[in-house]
């Protein structure tokens, strides 16, 4: 306390009083900020999910469209089942060994 008064008298009340009032607004910014970051995190966790989902989704439309071809007797669309995704690939553009069914069936 010696030293906070010694610290007022040097520089005066109204710095000191600034200096304070800085210190709260910093210490308000970085919770609201902690908030901000934490509801990011969450929507980009809901965002993989739903392009998980997206991507089974089209696996299993390919896998129906194939199914039903069988059974009418009619011949598959073989390039659009080439051209469906089925894997999941990186930052380079590299197939990765990623289980695409998420699914909690």
């Amino acid at each position: 306390m010696e030293m906070f008064l010694l610290f007022l008298s040097e520089v005066g009340v109204p710095i000191g009083g600034a200096l304070i009032m800085a210190f709260f607004i910093f210490l308000v910014l970085k919770q609201i900020l902690e908030g901000v970051v934490g509801e990011i995190e969450q929507l980009t966790l809901f965002c993989k999910m739903l392009e998980d989902r997206a991507r089974v989704g089209c696996n299993e439309l390919v896998k129906i469209d194939t199914l039903v071809s069988n059974a009418l007797h009619v011949i598959p669309p073989i390039e659009r089942i080439a051209r469906a995704e089925n894997f999941r690939t990186n930052e380079k553009g590299e197939p990765q060994d990623v289980k695409l069914d998420v699914r909690r069936d």
